[in-house]
């Protein structure tokens, strides 16, 4: 067996020149503090178990879950990806909201119209007939302008972020936004009417 000679197949470290103002200063600067000992250590991260206050305690938790609760109310919102529901993750799920949002919905006017309905029927006579017919008429026309936005929707998304990589569920996430009254909807509307997302 032949020995192979490593000094070609390695390259010679050069060694790290230092002038002597930065040798001082980096001499000056120091740890300041002896290392502690393992008792110092360990007895610097002790914390009682129960802390002397339980309703102090109790009352600073209550406020900190409070102000993390109200922080992702917020976020989710303003539409922040990090507070947003599984449900809501996504560029696409964003894509499928701003053109909801974006577009005039008829399914939105579907709580409205059944208010009505409901005060009609107090009313005596044909009204009770005429108001029924008239929101069963209004909801058949809000779900095949669901069935339309979902079609749109899927088309647009796959334009958009190619046929192959299109979520499942798009369709029935733009329905059900779409049936919101808007006011309503979370994460809020980030768009006006007819801003459509490119």
């Amino acid at each position: 067996m032949a020995k192979r000679d490593n000094s070609e197949t390695t390259p010679a470290e050069e060694p790290i020149v230092e002038t002597a103002e930065e040798t001082a200063e980096r001499l000056r600067q120091g740890k300041g503090a002896p290392t502690p000992t393992r008792r110092e250590q360990e007895a610097a991260r002790k914390r009682p178990l129960v802390p002397d206050d339980r309703k102090e305690a109790a009352r600073q938790a209550r406020a900190k879950t409070q102000e993390a609760r109200e922080k992702a109310r917020v976020g989710m919102a303003a539409g922040d990806d990090r507070y947003l529901t599984t449900r809501d993750k996504g560029p696409q799920r964003r894509y499928v909201r701003d053109y909801v949002d974006a577009r005039f919905n008829i399914g939105e006017f579907l709580i409205p119209v059944m208010l009505l309905v409901i005060v009609l029927s107090f009313l005596p006579g044909l009204f009770q007939v005429y108001g029924l017919l008239a929101l069963w008429a209004f909801f058949a026309v809000a779900v095949i302008d669901c069935f339309i936005l979902g079609f749109i929707v899927r088309r647009k998304v796959g334009e958009k972020f190619g046929v192959s990589k299109v979520e499942k569920g798009l369709r029935w996430y733009a329905a059900m936004r779409a049936l919101q009254l808007r006011v309503i909807r979370l994460p809020k509307p980030q768009v006006k009417r007819g801003q459509y997302p490119s």
